[in-house]
């Protein structure tokens, strides 16, 4: 989480944007993103520039000699008008640089930001936000994170896309259920600013060091491991950004709908984060008859849940939000969709979250899933949690709270061994596959979790009368006492 401190520096330098004229939520983050993105630049090279001096050796060059003047340093200080000048100069300006950074033209990077625009309008609107993001103290490993999900949750309603943002704790508790691996392909078909390849980034950097000293692996790291779709070219240019920022220097962000036919992938990565969005329905048409012959609906939330199964390589696992009526909903395409993972492939593990999860923008009740695809069965019982804290209130607020269930997931995940007897009183539990199958595949934990009720033991109702009757005549008797003493 982000200090109250920086919380209120990035809500000034909103207002700035708000006062300015550019009032869209999305364009503010996307020009906010911009500057962000620029900085980052420059406090790289500065770190390259540091390590390189350490070791003796000349420094990778992200400015060449004659760009100096477009690193954040070397412009903050200058005069409103020169500052402008910096970004706006069509040939030589930074934004112009940020454009062609990537040489390739068929890189993600460069092909999303081709139709960006800067939009801030005056000098001295530049020059205040330049200044006043310079100020913020972006120090810890998640801070350019915190600060990016601080920003989304301006958007105060969700897209058209149904897109709302999944809050950076839920995607690190994921990221660290799956364990991404150094030879992983990892996709997420809806990324939206890719926090969930960031994540699995970072942790890729946090727990394999071997990725950075193994030339093989740190190309694929670089270029083939991530993957991430979307329809909306300004999450796409975000997603890129926030990625390259994160030390991914060839992001594969694509404009793409995934779940129509122009999506090519089959069989195409081992490891699948994503929170699909769930707008509603689409028409038969529209939809890729592959996805069809898994489940046949026009319902988002179960299309694009066989699209994973559809695009995962066998052994490739998968952990996805997915609204409650996917565990229990009661028509053909929900049960037939059920019994796919359970029957079909190894259904690993079901988390339900509290509703409050996605506050302030949607009170809707979810749940985590988490599958193997195998073609083959492998189910053999399913682990049940029943989370009911993520360490924030479940109010539009989301202030910190001391109750957290999700160390204990990750530690019970750790240690399947320990589940075996636990009661279905307790937070988590295991269900043989046979008790689900007899259940319509149903997947609610509530069809499977016991509540212990405390026995209360009531007065008989003559003894609750009779202390009736003496509360009564104490009334009247003070009723009277009152009226005599107005006689």
């Amino acid at each position: 989480m982000i200090t109250g401190e920086i919380r209120n520096k990035v809500d000034k330098i909103w207002e700035v944007f708000w006062t300015g004229g550019i009032t869209n939520p999305l364009t503010v983050i996307e020009q906010f993103t911009y500057l962000l993105f620029i900085k980052g630049l420059d406090d790289k090279q500065n770190d390259l520039e540091a390590n390189a001096a350490l070791l003796g050796i000349e420094a990778e060059k992200i400015f060449k000699e004659d760009q100096q003047a477009l690193r954040w340093h070397q412009f903050k200080q200058k005069p409103a008008e020169q500052i402008m000048k910096v970004f706006t100069d069509s040939e030589k300006g930074v934004f112009t640089f940020i454009k062609n950074l990537h040489g390739d033209k068929n890189s993600a990077f460069s092909k999303y930001m081709e139709d960006a625009i800067f939009m801030i309008p005056t000098p001295g609107m530049l020059e205040k936000i330049v200044t006043d993001i310079d100020k913020l103290q972006m120090t810890g490993k998640d801070a350019k994170g915190d600060l990016y999900e601080y920003l989304l949750s301006k958007v105060a309603t969700s897209g058209t896309n149904g897109q709302f943002r999944t809050p950076r704790h839920i995607i690190n508790m994921m990221v660290r259920l799956m364990k991404p691996a150094p030879k992983d392909i990892i996709t997420d078909p809806s990324a939206g600013t890719s926090g969930f390849l960031v994540s699995s980034g970072e942790y890729l950097q946090e727990h394999h060091s071997d990725l950075f000293t193994d030339a093989k692996l740190r190309r694929h790291y670089n270029q083939t491991m991530f993957y991430g779709y979307d329809m909306d070219r300004t999450m796409l240019r975000i997603g890129a950004m926030n990625m390259m920022l994160h030390g991914v220097e060839q992001p594969n962000i694509e404009y793409r709908d995934s779940l129509s036919d122009l999506n090519p992938d089959r069989e195409t990565c081992t490891l699948i984060l994503a929170n699909p969005p769930f707008k509603g329905s689409l028409d038969y048409e529209n939809v890729t008859a592959d996805l069809l012959k898994i489940t046949k609906t026009k319902k988002t939330e179960l299309l694009f849940i066989a699209l994973m199964l559809s695009m995962l390589k066998k052994g490739g696992r998968c952990a996805t939000i997915v609204p409650d009526g996917v565990l229990f909903g009661s028509s053909k395409a929900h049960k037939n969709l059920r019994k796919e993972i359970v029957e079909n492939h190894h259904l690993k593990g079901v988390i339900s979250m509290p509703s409050g999860v996605f506050k302030p923008y949607a009170g809707v009740s979810t749940a985590v899933i988490i599958f193997e695809k195998t073609g083959m069965g492998g189910t053999d019982q399913v682990w049940f949690y029943d989370m009911t804290a993520d360490g924030l209130s479940l109010d539009d607020k989301r202030q910190p709270v001391e109750t957290n269930d999700i160390p204990d997931i990750i530690s019970r995940w750790d240690h399947p061994d320990a589940e075996t007897g636990r009661k279905r009183t307790e937070k988590s539990f295991l269900v043989p596959k046979a008790e689900i199958k007899s259940n319509d595949y149903d997947l609610s934990i509530n069809r499977y979790k016991e509540i212990v009720y405390e026995e209360v033991v009531y007065d008989a109702p003559s003894v609750i009368l009779e202390r009736v009757a003496v509360l009564e005549q104490g009334i009247m008797d003070g009723v009277k006492e009152l009226q005599e003493m107005l006689i």
